[in-house]
């Protein structure tokens, strides 16, 4: 009994510890944005392997998401002769919910599983220690761009996605099962408000400071991990933490905002 209390404890500060430090590193990283020198070419260079590389998988994921919808939308909108609601259906589930929703898991997939680990790499090869060493502050040089980027790249990605899901929903309901055009485009003009779209912007870059924060923390402390392994298993353990840890927290955020502003 008594061991297994110790262990509970020894769990609970070592959680304790850990959120503290999540938060130290965050702070520390704001404050880092906020500091000059303002060095444009380190954040340009991060929109472009967080945003335009991640293109090609989000316009894919996207026309597939929403042509799903318009078939899944058309069959169950005609139980109830609704078809012409299947525009305003695919928009709204697009734009609120799997269009942010989605991107940003795509984004944990390709760049925050290997922010993860480039960072995870640097430390374990002791490079972050030599950049303190040569007085350059890793998070101003390493994190702070990638914050920066996120905030940027992420709504332009969910934006790709809807767009491209959008024109999905149009193939598969339009195209191949014969919704009328201008009822898709007229459901889709008299549901969606301007409070949806800044719902989508808000959750797509609320999303993208969660990916960065998770992935660049988990990789920028490998040696504190819990296991104590570090090398090669250490840095596939900790990337592999970081992208179920980002993927749950993106769920559980997008539930929260939603209730916050649906209530």
């Amino acid at each position: 009994m008594r061991g297994m209390i110790e262990k509970l404890g020894g769990e609970f500060l070592y959680l304790l510890e850990s959120w503290g430090r999540m938060g130290i590193f965050f702070a520390t990283t704001l404050l880092n944005i906020i500091k000059p020198p303002y060095t444009p070419y380190p954040v340009i260079r991060q929109v472009y392997f967080i945003g335009a590389r991640s293109v090609i998988v989000i316009l894919v994921t996207g026309l597939f998401t929403g042509m799903v919808l318009g078939l899944q939308g058309y069959h169950n909108l005609k139980k109830f002769g609704s078809e012409e609601l299947l525009g305003s259906a695919v928009a709204l589930s697009l734009i609120q919910e799997l269009g942010p929703v989605l991107t940003a898991l795509m984004v944990i997939g390709r760049a925050g599983s290997a922010i993860c680990a480039e960072i995870g790499i640097m430390r374990n090869s002791e490079q972050i220690d030599a950049l303190e060493c040569m007085a350059i502050d890793p998070y101003k040089f390493l994190i702070a761009p990638k914050f920066i980027a996120a905030l940027i790249s992420l709504p332009a990605l969910t934006f790709i996605f809807n767009i491209l899901g959008i024109v999905g929903g149009y193939i598969a309901g339009v195209v191949f099962l014969g919704v009328a055009k201008g009822a898709y485009f007229q459901g889709m003009y008299d549901s969606v408000e301007w409070t949806d779209i800044r719902l989508c912007v808000i959750k797509s870059m609320i999303f993208g400071i969660l990916i960065v924060w998770i992935s660049s923390f988990k990789g920028f402390f490998l040696h504190l991990n819990r296991g104590g392994v570090f090398g090669a298993e250490g840095v596939s353990r900790v990337t592999t933490d970081a992208v179920v840890l980002a993927s749950v927290t993106i769920l559980v955020w997008d539930y929260l905002i939603g209730s916050l502003v649906l209530s």
